[in-house]
Parts: C-alpha cells; sequence; structure tokens
C-alpha cells in the first residue's frame, strides 16, 4: 500500500465498539515482533521509545533520532505506523508544521499529540491547542495524507481519578474544539471510570482511545463502552526489559 492508503486504512480500522487494539513498540525489531504477532497497526509509546535509547521521556529523546526511528519502523513493516509525538517537538503552530511535515516524510500515517505543556506547567489553552491541531492538519493536507491526529488530553491525568467526574465538561469542551480543529480521534488516558469512558464515547462521534493500566476495564467491557481504540503505553516495554533482565540474571547466577 502506499502511504496514503495506509493512512486510508488506518482510520477504517478505528470502530466504536470493536477497538483496534494497538500494543505498544519502541524501535523497528518491536515493531517486526508485534507485526507478526497478528497486529492490525503499529503504535508507538513515547516512553518507550526514549528509555530504549537511554532517554526520559517528555521530548528529552532529540528529535531528528525520534525520526530516524520512525523511518526505520515504517520501513520494517507493512502495516499503519503511528507515533507518538507528545507535544510535536514545538508550542507555536508555525515552529510545529516543519516537525510534522518530517513525521510524514518518515512513512507515519498517524500521531498522538497531547494538550499538556512539555516542559511546563498544565495545559495549552482549549484555543492555544486547537491552533496547533489546525497547523497539523494543514501540513498533512498539503502532503496529500490524510494523518490521523490522535488528539489527546491529560485532563485526567494531570488529576486525582477522585475528582475524574468533575473534570468531564472540560473533557468534552475539548473534544469538541479537537475535532472542529482537525483531529481525528480523542485519547483519554487515566481515565479508568467506565461509567465516564461511556459518557465520552456517547459524546463524540470521534473514535475514542483509551488506555490499559491498573484499573482498567478489560478490552472486552471496553469495547461494551464504546470504545474505538485501545493503547497499552509503557507496559510492553517494561515487561520486554523485565524477561531481558530474568533472562540475563539465569546467566550470570544473579
Amino acid at each position: 500500500m502506499t502511504q496514503a492508503e495506509k493512512a486510508r486504512a488506518f482510520h477504517a480500522l478505528h470502530k466504536k465498539g470493536e477497538p483496534l487494539v494497538l500494543y505498544n513498540i519502541w524501535d523497528a525489531g518491536s515493531a517486526k515482533a508485534v507485526a507478526e504477532a497478528g497486529a492490525k497497526a503499529i503504535a508507538t509509546g513515547s516512553w518507550s521509545v526514549a528509555a530504549a535509547q537511554g532517554y526520559a521521556d517528555g521530548q528529552a529523546l532529540p528529535l531528528d533520532t525520534l525520526l530516524a526511528i520512525a523511518a526505520r519502523i515504517t520501513a520494517s513493516v507493512d502495516l499503519p505506523v503511528s507515533i507518538d509525538f507528545e507535544g510535536g517537538y514545538a508550542k507555536r503552530p508555525e515552529f510545529l508544521a516543519p516537525n510534522i511535515a518530517g513525521l510524514i516524510a518518515a512513512g507515519a500515517v498517524g500521531l498522538n499529540f497531547e494538550d499538556q505543556v512539555v516542559g511546563g506547567d498544565g495545559l495549552h489553552s482549549i484555543e492555544d491547542q486547537a491552533h496547533r491541531i489546525a497547523a497539523i492538519r494543514a501540513v498533512a493536507d498539503e502532503t496529500g495524507i490524510p494523518l490521523f491526529i490522535n488528539a489527546r488530553t491529560d485532563v485526567f491525568l494531570k488529576s486525582d481519578p477522585a475528582d475524574h467526574a468533575s473534570h468531564m465538561k472540560e473533557a468534552t469542551d475539548r473534544c469538541d474544539v479537537y475535532a472542529e480543529a482537525g483531529a481525528s480521534g480523542f485519547f483519554i488516558p487515566g481515565l479508568t471510570d467506565p461509567d465516564l469512558i461511556a459518557r465520552i464515547c456517547d459524546h463524540t462521534d470521534l473514535p475514542v482511545n483509551a488506555y490499559m493500566k491498573a484499573g482498567a476495564p478489560a478490552i472486552p467491557e471496553m469495547a461494551n463502552l464504546g470504545v474505538a481504540r485501545i493503547s497499552h503505553g509503557p507496559g510492553p516495554y517494561r515487561e520486554a526489559m523485565q524477561a531481558l533482565t530474568a533472562s540475563a540474571g539465569a546467566v550470570y547466577g544473579s
């Protein structure tokens, strides 16, 4: 498939109630392993990609290194690839645009794009984040690639789970504005309450991406709630490194 065809196929995999399950990877080797296991698409997790290169999360991994890793992943698997692009390595839309062009040139057909201020405090305002999403969509339109913009809100990650219900209006407001700006999906990491997840899914026509973590509903329940995409974040990397450490320990007798 061409890159544009992969992008369209990736969009089509997002079905409310029939979620696309993404077992997040960190390099070309892990991408090939997950593809061989039967994945329909490949997605990175920023924490895992950074950790695999010895960096902390939060855009500490140099942009050029990330783009090179993305290019190796897309060249190694014949599946749609989405890259966790954090905050896009820029705050202002005009500086964000060339970074998105580089990501598309690397072969990606989707990205996660978060609304927290990477390296700062709090979240971008709804208006500012909308301008940032619109800039991404404009670059994608110029290239002819229907890029899947998975608009992530950190409203729930930045708040106590006991208070999540009180943040629902802000979350749905952000969802609506992001959709208007050109988002393709809405990512709600940190939210595990089934009733609140269902409310988000019922509120929007955008495919909703939920996150597997301790306390989150199982995949079948996520599907029943209306989720269209499920991510595993850094879990696969942590499990792989634990297995590697255990195997090495057996060799070294530790």
